[in-house]
């Protein structure tokens, strides 16, 4: 028996699919200093693609180059308690390279004297 004939060769191919949703960005970014784009950039890419607006959150930090957070968060929260969360949660964790997707759950709770 020949190499050839003791060897078959067999494929397999495996996909998991899921809906591409347009803008690839749910609640908000987080960019990187040293982030391939800058927040220009996406906030263009973001007015093409999506009918929800989102917000530039200024920071000056040595990591973190931007964040953009949806307009609807940013009626909930402030600018500042975002920052906040940004650099005590998201900034140990990620590069200056790096561009980070946020998922944000905000909950407002409302109490009312008469």
């Amino acid at each position: 028996m020949s190499a050839q004939e003791r060897y078959q060769r067999r494929h397999r191919i495996r996909a998991s699919l899921r809906e591409f949703v347009l803008p690839p960005i749910d609640d908000g970014l987080v960019l990187g200093r040293e982030s391939p784009i800058g927040h220009v950039a996406v906030g263009r890419a973001l007015e093409l693609l999506s009918v929800r607006s989102f917000g530039h959150v200024e920071i000056e930090d040595d990591v973190i180059g931007d964040i953009l957070v949806r307009s609807s968060i940013l009626r909930k929260i402030s600018e500042d308690q975002i920052r906040q969360f940004v650099l005590a949660e998201i900034k140990p964790v990620m590069g200056a390279e790096e561009i980070i997707q946020l998922h944000l759950q905000v909950e407002v709770d409302l109490e009312v004297e008469r």
